[in-house]
């Protein structure tokens, strides 16, 4: 299949990037434009969009960039270049946001255990300002090991990939064809796309809620596939009930 103008694009820039990580040592290009939480003294608010051009890896870049292509290009070719973007960086914006939401959540409810157990807030930052690691101190011994770890890694662990962009695209491709056949390359099962990506969406959405992942790594921000594939539905069922013609998509 030929590969959109957009989406192309879009991959020189991610491949861009990932040099950058590479050619630039110390995690120096990581502290510039990872997604870092905003009570960090790392984050910048242009790391909102920049996050969506890093990956933490070679594997992360390859399989990001393959679903790019795979389902990006059949969707721009439908929706032109301007409404693919709209619905790649809506989705981008819908995963950082769901993510952070829930990483507050997990850092406020770590703070109130403390706070209860009689740890001022202030004494609290200043451990995390200078990286102290939680979990080797003895505030295991008055907070759950899973809650302190949880409440640490919302502050520490930055947020990278496109993958929030791509659930978006994803769930949009999957409203334009629900019975193209789709298959995961550890189960060559053909599923058509109106079962398939809902249920990659749902496992995402059980992972985030348990943290424990089904199928991808454990540092996986499951919540920001759940917000992308969201808005991405939203703005692709918008556009189809408005719609003049049936059919049209745009």
């Amino acid at each position: 299949m030929r590969i959109s103008d957009t989406v192309k694009h879009l991959i020189i820039i991610n491949v861009i990037m990932f040099v950058g990580t590479l050619a630039i040592g110390n995690g120096v290009f990581y502290d510039w434009f990872a997604m870092h939480f905003p009570k960090n003294q790392d984050f910048k608010f242009w790391q909102i969009f920049s996050h969506m051009f890093m990956h933490g890896g070679i594997t992360h870049i390859a399989f990001n960039m393959f679903a790019l292509w795979m389902f990006g290009s059949p969707v721009e070719q439908v929706l032109g270049g301007k409404r693919f973007m709209f619905i790649y960086f809506s989705a981008g914006l819908g995963a950082v946001a769901l993510q952070t939401g829930y990483s507050f959540y997990e850092f406020y409810t770590g703070l109130n255990t403390l706070n209860s157990a009689g740890f001022e807030t202030v004494q609290i930052m200043d451990a995390l300002l200078e990286n102290r690691n939680l979990l080797a101190t003895n505030l295991t011994e008055v907070v759950p090991l899973e809650q302190l770890d949880a409440f640490q890694s919302s502050y520490y662990t930055p947020m990278v990939g496109a993958s929030g962009c791509i659930m978006g695209i994803m769930a949009a491709f999957g409203m334009m064809n629900p019975n193209a056949e789709l298959m995961l390359i550890f189960l060559p099962i053909p599923i058509k796309a109106k079962f398939f990506i809902p249920g990659i969406i749902l496992l995402d959405l059980i992972s985030g809620i348990t943290g424990h992942s089904i199928f991808s790594p454990s540092n996986t921000a499951h919540f920001a596939h759940v917000g992308g594939a969201l808005i991405g539905f939203i703005i692709m069922w918008y556009w189809k009930k408005t719609q003049f013609n049936r059919n049209r998509w745009y």
